[in-house]
């Protein structure tokens, strides 16, 4: 994970850090979003976070089965009968 983000020019840490250090730096960093957004708790600022992805992912998945619905709606009965018929299996 650390040379993707090499890679793309964002330092996810700084050099030498330990996992304790990034651990306190990962915390304060939740802590100040949590103030920030007017939380009680980190877990009820995180919970929320992953609520609103799952939802904003749900919405995506929505339309995706709009547009699918919208499509199979278009289609001809008489060209799809048509084409049944010309199928090598019996329907």
């Amino acid at each position: 994970m650390r040379s993707n983000g090499r890679r793309l020019g964002i330092a996810m840490t700084a050099e030498g850090m330990t996992s304790i250090s990034v651990s306190y730096e990962v915390r304060r960093q939740l802590n100040n979003l949590r103030t920030m957004s007017g939380y009680k708790s980190v877990n009820e600022f995180l919970t929320d976070l992953i609520r609103a992805h799952k939802i904003t992912k749900m919405s995506g998945e929505i339309e995706t089965l709009r547009e699918r619905m919208k499509a199979v709606a278009d289609v001809e009965v008489e060209h799809l009968v048509d084409r049944l018929n010309l199928s090598p299996f019996k329907v």
